[in-house]
């Protein structure tokens, strides 16, 4: 369409020009049109070369175009992403929010948990480093104890051993007590039941001869058949260094009425005691200081009632035989 448009006036012109002007004008005319012509030819070249390249020109259109097309998806994809990836980062900056206030929020419960942690755990060493001086004090009194203990176990030791020392001792005097009872009956054998009894209590051996055996009423000279009785006594004690004897008289509660030198039942009883222990001391070879007279009167009466009968059981003179403790005070003293 546009090569024709072109020709259509250059023809014309070119007509016009042959019929009217001179030959010399034809001439310029010509050479104008040569000119024009080749002009042309390098117009027409030229527009070959603008249609190359507007066909190029096309062609990068339409591949810009389908590149722009493509970018226009590609943009509205890439905004879609944006968007999203907008709306990703705004929930993501929100939650970075909540969670930086709860960072905040349970930091500043952590520096409160934190204090009280710390101020806990100062009490708590303190209370520790207590228990620790409490636990030292509680050692050294359990050491202390415990030494107690040892010295008490020892103390123990020594008293179960005293203690059995003594049991040994009071069985070694309960055997010679027994064994010193069973020689006075057999001594006294032919006396027994006859004004006289042997008898054992409370460690003690006691020879009871009644009045009847020993004395006349209101005297204090011993009969032949007491005497006899005392000596037999007197022979069985002397074998025994390891007893006390004590004589004891007794009266009945009768006072005496006579005025020779016995006054009152005081005076009988304590000079028959006397009577006895010159006898046993002047018919063995017994050492004196084992001997003790004493004179109880009427004051430790076996019956105390009014009658013939008690004041009879009353009147009566006691040999008391007890062991000898001085090897037993011995071991009590020993600390």
């Amino acid at each position: 369409m546009k090569k024709k448009t072109y020709y259509i006036p250059v023809l014309l012109f070119t007509l016009a020009l042959t019929s009217c002007v001179p030959q010399k004008l034809l001439e310029d005319e010509q050479t104008k049109r040569k000119s024009c012509e080749t002009e042309l030819a390098a117009l027409k070249t030229s527009s070959q070369d603008c249609d190359s390249k507007l066909a190029e020109a096309n062609k990068q259109l339409a591949d810009d175009q389908r590149e722009i097309k493509s970018l226009k998806k590609d943009t509205a994809r890439v905004g879609d992403d944006l968007r999203g990836v907008s709306m990703k980062y705004d929930k993501l900056n929100q939650i970075n929010d909540q969670l930086l206030n709860k960072y905040n929020t349970l930091l500043e419960g952590n520096i409160k948990d934190t204090k009280k942690i710390s101020g806990e755990l100062q009490t708590t060493q303190e209370q520790l480093l207590k228990k620790q001086d409490d636990l030292k004090q509680l050692e050294a009194q359990l050491n202390n104890q415990k030494k107690q203990l040892d010295d008490l176990s020892d103390e123990l030791k020594k008293r179960e051993a005293r203690v059995a020392e003594l049991e040994h001792i009071l069985k070694s005097k309960d055997d010679a007590t027994n064994d010193l009872k069973k020689k006075l009956s057999d001594a006294l054998f032919n006396f027994e039941g006859k004004g006289l009894t042997v008898t054992q209590k409370n460690g003690k051996v006691y020879v009871s001869m009644d009045e009847s055996l020993l004395f006349a009423s209101g005297s204090i000279k011993v009969e032949e058949k007491g005497q006899e009785a005392l000596i037999k006594v007197a022979k069985v004690l002397e074998q025994n260094k390891d007893i006390n004897v004590l004589i004891e008289g007794h009266t009945d509660d009768v006072p005496m009425t006579g005025k020779s030198e016995i006054k009152d039942n005081w005076d009988l009883s304590v000079l028959r005691a006397t009577s006895i222990v010159k006898i046993i001391t002047k018919n063995s070879t017994i050492d004196p200081k084992q001997l003790t007279a004493a004179g109880c009167g009427e004051y430790f009466p076996i019956d105390p009632a009014k009658t013939t009968e008690a004041r009879k059981k009353n009147r009566r003179t006691e040999i008391i035989l007890t062991p000898k403790l001085d090897e037993l005070f011995k071991v009590l003293e020993t600390k």
